[in-house]
């Protein structure tokens, strides 16, 4: 924990020091995230979100518990150390049960906090921003505050029950964008007004201090806000700096507050480095890493049918789309359009919603299919060349050993050792 207030310190006072927080829950994301940070050796910040886990499994089948297990055995896997890894909880609050009334809706929450921070998570977002049935809209700032500081005492309650203390570090805010991207075409975005950011601020001081947990306040220590960056399922919106002069001007006045920027997927290297230095400094990266995974997992498969007949290859692409098809819940409300523009989607937007069906037992096997028909054959260097040709220059370099996992997490490292170098390597600065 105190690595990430290190560097929440470095930055308030105008240093190019920041976090990034990998929002997956996928095994080979994950080891990538650790090899990244083993090799730049920094700690590494790892979180899931609600729907992934939660107390009742999530997608994922796991509860906070499950989670916490199933990320210390893969680093034990790897020699990673325990104490380099910081586990987060993002956007916890009421998101899985919007269709029940807010009381419900906020009693299953409470018990969602509790089951993370029992389970030794200690950064922990509390997102009350959406409306639950009856709530009237839009939301009131006054009643998001009142529901995150509910929250935040089960939190403390929770800790002191279970480790007789709390070091728990608290995000809070309320322009929390949609989970894995917008849905629908965008080509531009409000940046937060500093005004509305300030305001939200002190709308939760005093509903914490209402609540009785004014000795808590110091430990938020992050407000989501909205930078201006998104995607959709095919375009990105950029971060254009002069945008946020007023909102980045912001920090300077406030105590032990930093923005934490969502959606941030896709970005430009230089435009990361732009966001660090405006006080972003928590930095969440959740569909572009199983967006990468998808595209190794994918060019690995192309390698497969260059070398294998189609009764002993994995056929994992076709097995993909089947289990999307016949169980369309995870895709079916956000990619529109006809049946060619659908299948288009499912393969290849941004917003990668395929990261639901990985855990499918059917496409587990078949990966495991393919790398051990992969590992059997060996990759040939050509068609290593052709379908990741970034990894071959690594393989050519002798840096990375061409075995299929290995590739799969070169090309996820692409990602986070992007994010690294704004957060951690201290970069000169980038030209406006």
């Amino acid at each position: 924990m105190q690595a990430l207030l290190t560097q929440i310190a470095a930055n308030r006072r105008g240093e190019a020091a920041g976090i990034y927080s990998v929002c997956s829950a996928h095994a080979l994301v994950i080891e990538a995230a650790m090899e990244q940070a083993a090799a730049d050796g920094t700690v590494v910040l790892i979180e899931a979100t609600a729907n992934q886990v939660n107390q009742f499994g999530g997608y994922t089948g796991m509860k906070p518990a499950d989670f916490v297990a199933y990320v210390h055995g893969i680093a034990a896997r790897l020699g990673f150390p325990h104490d380099q890894i910081l586990l987060g909880g993002d956007r916890l609050g009421p998101v899985c049960w919007q269709a029940d009334p807010a009381e419900a809706a906020m009693a299953k929450a409470a018990d969602l906090i509790t089951a993370y921070v029992a389970a030794g998570f200690k950064k922990i977002h509390l997102d009350c921003s959406m409306a639950c049935a009856g709530d009237s809209l839009p939301l009131d700032d006054a009643v998001i505050a009142g529901r995150a500081a509910f929250l935040c005492a089960q939190a403390e309650t929770t800790a002191q029950q279970c480790f007789g203390m709390s070091d728990i570090v608290y995000i809070v805010g309320t322009e929390v964008p949609p989970p894995g991207g917008a849905d629908e075409a965008i080509t531009s975005l409000e940046v937060t007004d500093p005004a509305h950011a300030r305001q939200t601020l002190q709308t939760h001081h005093a509903a914490f201090e209402a609540a009785g947990l004014a000795d808590v306040w110091p430990r938020v220590i992050g407000l989501v806000v909205q930078p201006g960056v998104e995607f959709d399922h095919t375009s990105v919106i950029d971060y254009v700096p002069h945008k946020a002069t007023a909102l980045k001007a912001l920090i300077p006045t406030l105590d032990h507050v930093v923005f934490e920027a969502h959606s941030t997927d896709y970005q430009t290297a230089e435009n990361y480095h732009h966001l660090v230095r405006d006080h972003f400094a928590i930095l969440k990266v959740g569909p572009q890493l199983t967006f990468a995974l998808r595209e190794a997992l994918f060019a690995l498969s192309h390698i497969e049918d260059a070398l294998f007949t189609k009764g002993q290859r994995s056929n994992l692409r076709d097995i993909c789309e089947h289990h999307m098809q016949t169980k369309p819940q995870h895709w079916q409300r956000f990619y529109h359009g006809t049946p060619a523009e659908q299948a288009l989607l499912r393969r290849f937007s941004y917003s990668d919603r395929i990261r639901y069906y990985w855990p499918e037992p059917a496409i587990d096997a078949a990966c495991k299919h393919m790398f051990a028909n992969l590992t059997h054959s060996g990759l040939p260097l050509p068609l290593i060349s052709q379908y990741l040709p970034v990894q071959y220059q690594e393989v050519r370099n002798g840096t990375l050993d061409p075995a299929p996992a290995a590739l799969v997490k070169a090309r996820v490292k692409q990602v986070t050792e992007t994010y690294a170098q704004a957060c951690w390597k201290q970069r000169a600065e980038p030209k406006e």
